[in-house]
């Protein structure tokens, strides 16, 4: 049977790297694509309930949502391909980096893990550049990537994060974990032409941890593809039994 692809991201539909992410993995099977009708960076994984979703086809298996990526993700699981559900889910290619904490604010790593959340595996791409945003030699290597997870297929509720370098040809890729970066802590205060003030969050003044075997180590140091297994379960199990161990005054601990 044709895998079927499902492709989201959180660029909105109109994206230079959702084009070429659909164009590298169109020989590989069935492409459906179901993005934001606009953009939704940074949206983590939030989903609208409250208030409805607008869907309008752009054209055959293109669909564009009035929502967050992961409502994209979940009207095309639930609503759009619930008769045929798909074989992998993929977002991207994202127009800058998620790397290391990035992923608990992406949009693109949510549309994976919603994916993931209904029981499918995923995939995210995300191109490591600010300016300027050449797709053709990501797209050379997500293919790859996607070619091989329709081979050797992902657990369910597994999602690899992909974080590829902008300077030319791929020279190879590594197997991560996240690793640690920070952007500053900035809050820039102004004023607006009535006198009142308003504010932008978001530091510029970029540095990361050099640690080997992390992704932003692998990126940004040895100019290489990365690959992150992340899994949806956040829970810290190494601190199960001393948090077991606590002793709250006036309550008693249940099995």
């Amino acid at each position: 049977m044709t895998p079927r692809i499902l492709v989201s991201n959180d660029d909105g539909i109109h994206a230079r790297g959702l084009h070429a992410l659909v164009e590298a993995v169109a020989p590989l099977g069935e492409v459906w694509v179901v993005a934001p009708e606009k953009e939704q960076s940074a949206t983590s994984h939030s989903l609208s309930l409250h208030h409805p979703l607008r869907i309008r086809k752009e054209r055959e298996r293109w669909f564009a949502v009035d929502g967050t990526p992961a409502d994209c993700v979940y009207v095309a699981i639930n609503h759009l391909l619930k008769d045929h559900a798909p074989t992998l889910v993929i977002s991207g290619i994202n127009h800058g980096p998620n790397l290391a904490d990035d992923v608990i604010y992406s949009g693109t790593v949510a549309a994976a893990m919603e994916g993931c959340m209904l029981g499918f595996p995923a995939i995210a791409f995300s191109l490591v550049s600010r300016k300027h945003f050449e797709f053709e030699h990501a797209a050379v290597f997500a293919h790859s990537l996607v070619k091989a997870a329709l081979a050797s297929p992902l657990p369910p509720r597994l999602l690899l994060n992909v974080n590829m370098p902008a300077y030319g040809a791929i020279s190879g890729y590594e197997v991560t974990r996240l690793g640690r970066h920070s952007y500053g802590a900035d809050v820039i205060e102004k004023e607006d032409p009535r006198g009142r003030r308003y504010y932008w969050i978001g530091g510029t003044g970029y540095e990361h941890v050099k640690e080997p075997g992390t992704d932003v180590t692998a990126v940004h140091d040895d100019r290489r593809a990365s690959v992150t297994p992340l899994m949806l379960d956040l829970t810290q199990h190494e601190f199960l039994a001393p948090l077991r161990a606590w002793k709250l005054d006036g309550f008693t601990q249940g099995t």
